[in-house]
């Protein structure tokens, strides 16, 4: 969890990225099994009677079950999502998504309380999911014209030092979160030296917010 959360919202469920490391899977198919919401697993779907729910003075992560800018998520429900986001003007919203360049169809229509994220594991290549590639992603970030933006390098994975920072700063996020992978999946991970001259690095022009952060193999 973000620190600057303190409720989350799911109007829409589920994912077909079929991320190796993915927690809220796991968590749909297991322990949440038995929930309506949940019968059918991880499958997306729209949640029709969570858009009635109002909040006041909270930070919301909306739909972290799930990935609400999926190429598989239809318009309408991105839509419905963000009017009932209107409804509670005096709470912002994380949205968090590996498909940013789906942000770029709703930029005429998103209020003023949002934060648009995105997960950025590593420059290179990663074959840990269907996911668009991180470069993609990083791409679709840099040229997203919104104020507010959040970078999650969380799980982090093995980065080219200079390049990773690059990305970072042509984004130009509010703040970023940096933190290892909680549930071992043997993910290729940097050693805790090289998170830590990055964590430097990106200090030097935006806010840094240190997640879980060990030692590695690599040392």
């Amino acid at each position: 969890m973000f620190d600057v959360i303190n409720k989350t919202w799911n109007p829409v469920i589920g994912c077909l990225h079929d991320c190796n490391y993915c927690w809220a899977r796991a968590l749909a198919e297991t322990r949440l099994k038995n929930m309506e919401k949940y019968k059918d697993g991880f499958k997306p779907k729209l949640v029709e009677y969570e858009l009635n729910k109002r909040f006041r003075r909270k930070f919301v992560f909306v739909s972290d079950m799930g990935d609400l800018f999926g190429d598989w998520v239809p318009g309408e429900w991105i839509i419905k999502v963000l009017e009932a986001i209107r409804n509670s003007p005096s709470s912002y919203f994380l949205f968090l998504t590996k498909n940013p360049r789906r942000y770029k169809e709703f930029l005429d229509i998103y209020p003023e309380n949002l934060v648009l994220g995105a997960t950025i594991e590593t420059n290179r290549d990663c074959a840990v999911s269907t996911a668009p590639l991180t470069v993609e992603r990083y791409e679709n970030m840099a040229e997203l014209p919104f104020k507010n933006k959040l970078i999650s390098i969380e799980p982090i994975m093995d980065f080219d030092l200079d390049a990773f920072t690059q990305w970072l700063k042509e984004i130009g996020p509010t703040i970023v979160y940096v933190g290892y992978d909680n549930y071992n999946n043997g993910l290729p991970e940097p050693s805790l030296a090289k998170t830590k001259k990055l964590i430097e690095n990106l200090e030097s022009f935006t806010r840094v917010r240190v997640k879980t952060l060990r030692e590695t193999k690599e040392g």
